[in-house]
């Protein structure tokens, strides 16, 4: 009887054991996650600032919107890029 109460108390600590773990590796993943979410925002928070600077015509900025929402922050530096370009040429 004492043999099973024995076990019995080592499985629940057991399992307490491994619910702790898991939740220690999970809140590790979620201060990761935060971190990237916060780079993220501030990438895009350069890059709306980048926008307002290179273009010269609201067109030109609702255009490097759509395609920052539409196709991504690599596509969007492509354009403004494409920008730079052209208003070099026209200078």
């Amino acid at each position: 009887m004492t043999l099973i109460l024995e076990n019995r108390s080592r499985n629940k600590e057991s399992s307490l054991t491994q619910a702790l773990r898991q939740i220690q590796q999970l809140n590790s993943k979620i201060a990761v996650l935060e971190q990237q979410h916060l780079s993220y925002v501030q990438s895009q928070q350069n890059l709306i600032s980048a926008i307002a600077e290179i273009c010269v015509s609201p067109m030109q900025e609702i255009e490097a919107l759509r395609i920052l929402i539409y196709r991504g922050e690599a596509a969007c530096r492509q354009y403004l890029r494409s920008v730079l370009v052209k208003q070099r040429k026209n200078s």
